[in-house]
């Protein structure tokens, strides 16, 4: 089915004819074209999960980034000029293709010669990811969604009610909902004093391609209005538990500063609250490989991060 509806989509970009390979099916489905006008990537994506303003203003960002300089996909617009087009309901939008391979797996750790050196260059790439991004003047228009504190802990939060889910036992049920009211106490008390404004949200080993020095940023299809912690957070809770994992840590946050000014002092928080995000996501997810390892496994991690924060209050 989503090669047919790939397929369907190539005439809006006059790419008729092209090779069609999969190479990922995740929260989009993405195809990479081969075709004489060039190589691109096909994203078809997931129903219902992004409106046409937010898809679009994804694109406009990208867009906006990697003429600032960063190496990110850049959006192809169809024959008629607009950013994206529907086929059977489905959005779908065309980028230019990079080449590199994944910096690592979930799981599987760092895949790159020079870990530590590929950290600290992914601290910079983010920290100027922040500052282009809050250089930038955006469209009057510009939507995307907010992993503020209502997005992270709020009656409905961006990836979903995490306390709730129902493979929580109700230790843990009761664990994650202290945790919540803590977090959303704590928020409350910084108020306006954390680093606020777009963030990837997203910055899995995954979606960093490495090529040589240069490295790119994909997948921006989290991307949105957030706390600068969340960013770091997220790729710092996946350096848990790798070798040189200490070095690595200290990598990424010395390479972020490189670029911006950091306070690191809540970090332990952002850490705990992507933690807390996944088990919601997971809950409504299981047409994932390997579904429900990756719940256990989501719970464990979530739970072992709210009793070490509660612990440290």
């Amino acid at each position: 089915m989503p090669l047919e509806l790939a397929k369907q989509a190539l005439p809006f970009w006059g790419l008729e004819g092209a090779s069609i390979t999969l190479v990922a099916q995740r929260e989009n489905v993405v195809f990479r074209l081969f075709h004489a006008r060039g190589n691109f990537a096909l994203r078809l994506h997931r129903a219902d999960y992004r409106s046409r303003a937010e898809l679009q203003s994804e694109l406009v960002w990208m867009a906006a980034l990697g003429k600032a300089g960063l190496t990110v996909p850049h959006p192809v617009a169809t024959l008629d000029g607009a950013p994206l087009a529907f086929v059977a309901g489905r959005a779908v939008d065309l980028l230019h293709w990079v080449s590199g391979v994944q910096l690592g797996t979930t799981g599987q750790g760092i895949e790159v010669p020079d870990p530590v050196g590929t950290i600290y260059k992914l601290g910079q790439t983010m920290g100027w990811l922040h500052s282009l991004s809050d250089g930038w003047e955006r469209p009057a228009d510009f939507e995307r969604p907010c992993w503020d504190k209502a997005g992270l802990l709020g009656d409905a939060p961006l990836w979903g009610r995490f306390w709730e889910n129902p493979a929580l036992s109700g230790a843990q049920a009761q664990l994650l909902a202290r945790a919540r009211d803590v977090a959303q106490a704590r928020l409350q008390a910084l108020d306006r004093q954390l680093d606020y404004g777009l963030i990837h949200a997203d910055m899995l080993f995954e979606n960093i391609l490495v090529d040589g020095t240069r490295q790119c940023v994909i997948d921006f299809d989290d991307g949105g209005f957030g706390y600068r912690l969340f960013d770091l957070a997220t790729t710092a809770l996946r350096l848990e538990g790798l070798p040189q994992e200490a070095d690595l840590h200290r990598a990424l946050l010395a390479g972020y500063r490189n670029e911006r000014v950091l306070d690191e002092t809540e970090l332990p928080l952002f850490v705990m609250l992507r933690a807390l995000s996944y088990v919601g996501w997971i809950a409504t997810r299981r047409d994932v490989p390997n579904w429900d390892a990756r719940q256990e496994t989501a719970i464990k991690v979530a739970t072992a991060k709210a009793a070490q924060y509660l612990a440290e209050e």
